[in-house]
């Protein structure tokens, strides 16, 4: 089944990048592209439904190189990297990853990397759909600081799902099983130099294989990959929205962003309404960029947040074109920005913004799509596993 809905030819040049896995990934069938980091991304392959069963119950590769990296280097790599998030990096070891936020001056989230820490004094941000790249040169050019910012030829492909240990035991050796969540470590294979962590977009088990020269190696990597998931039975789909709505992962530019709807007000959200507080680390020495709005907004509260929701009516099977409207008595009040079928769920699912005074579990509210109006409460998020039980697992040779 492919996504009902017609979606106009996405037009092929130069002027938009292409992955170093395009030309690989596409002859798996993609159905349609996106664009991410100015690249083409691979959205999906097949019936959105199938995609998310071989993920839970499998093991899946994606094409995930519009994830550019941006590398920080230098004597005071350390300090810059730690003035452009609100975590604190002092806890973060080398051989580390943290999921971080990027904020601006008034707090407002400008990108929600993972932060890979490969020596004392070299990062990489594993950024999301936006300029990372220039903001971070930006700062250092305005700092006086010792560093290096630059985009190496590095590009990630991710392993995802329960057979994705026995894959990479296969691909790798014994020593990838002893990464644990959100660790890395570096390998090579067959000549080519990876990095490779315990992370990925989906609450399932799983890794990234951050290939460097990738636009030298990537369709030897490709290969190598495909080859030794042939036992595990690895198919090739695009990122699964359904399971990182499950998992709670917000998406940036969707979730988080400048609104581009009758409901914006053109402001960044901030860490708060998204429900990410626990990213900022107010009792750090360090002034990161944004502290004063931080410390202010979370001593004044919020008057808006992203909150979880169960959706009635028929399965939501595929992307809705626009944010849905929420009312309530007939007022518009909010916007859903993602929501999906959940298949082990049985129910609709999503994320909606909404006045705070809106977001208590059980508020009852209005959604209305292309379908019609469908009734929606507020539920807790992650929607399933909240203490992220299944990505920690051990799952070498096991399905589910």
């Amino acid at each position: 089944m492919r996504i009902p809905y017609d979606v106009p030819r996405i037009h092929m040049y130069t002027r938009i990048r292409k992955s170093p896995y395009f030309y690989a990934s596409r002859q798996h069938g993609v159905q349609s592209y996106s664009v991410c980091n100015r690249m083409y991304h691979p959205r999906h392959y097949d019936d959105p439904i199938n995609e998310y069963w071989k993920l839970v119950r499998d093991v899946t590769l994606w094409d995930v190189g519009v994830e550019r990296q941006v590398e920080i280097s230098g004597p005071d790599a350390f300090a810059l990297a730690n003035m452009l998030t609100p975590r604190d990096l002092t806890t973060c070891e080398v051989g580390q990853c943290k999921f971080v936020l990027n904020t601006d001056v008034d707090g407002g989230i400008i990108n929600n990397p993972v932060l890979l820490r490969l020596a004392e004094d070299k990062f990489w941000l594993s950024v999301a759909d936006g300029d990372v790249l220039l903001w971070a040169k930006g700062v250092a050019a305005m700092s006086g600081m010792d560093v290096e910012i630059t985009e190496p030829d590095v590009a990630p492909v991710q392993i995802q799902g329960p057979k994705s240990q026995a894959l990479m035991r296969g691909l790798l050796g014994d020593r990838v099983l002893d990464l644990a969540y959100y660790r890395m470590g570096e390998f090579e294979l067959d000549g080519m130099s990876t990095v490779v962590s315990r992370t990925g977009y989906t609450g399932e088990v799983g890794y990234e294989i951050y290939l460097r020269n990738a636009s030298r190696d990537a369709l030897k990597l490709w290969d190598a990959v495909l080859e030794a998931g042939r036992p595990h039975d690895l198919v090739v789909i695009g990122p699964c929205q359904i399971r990182r709505v499950e998992a709670g992962i917000l998406s940036y530019g969707s979730d988080i962003a400048l609104d581009n709807n009758v409901y914006s007000d053109y402001r960044f959200l901030n860490p708060y309404e998204a429900g990410l507080s626990w990213t900022v680390d107010l009792d750090q020495e360090t002034d990161f960029i944004g502290k004063r709005a931080l410390a202010r907004i979370a001593a004044e509260g919020v008057s808006r947040k992203v909150v979880g929701v169960q959706i009635g009516g028929d399965p939501l099977i595929g992307y809705h074109e626009d944010y849905l409207p929420v009312t309530d008595d007939g007022r518009r009040i909010g916007q859903v920005s993602s929501a999906f079928w959940s298949p082990r769920l049985e129910k609709n699912i999503g994320f909606a913004l909404v006045p705070i005074e809106y977001a208590e579990l059980g508020r009852k509210m209005t959604v209305a799509s292309a379908r019609g109006e469908a009734d929606a409460v507020v539920v807790p998020k992650p929607f399933l596993d909240p203490r992220k039980e299944t990505p920690k697992s051990d799952l070498v040779g096991a399905s589910r």
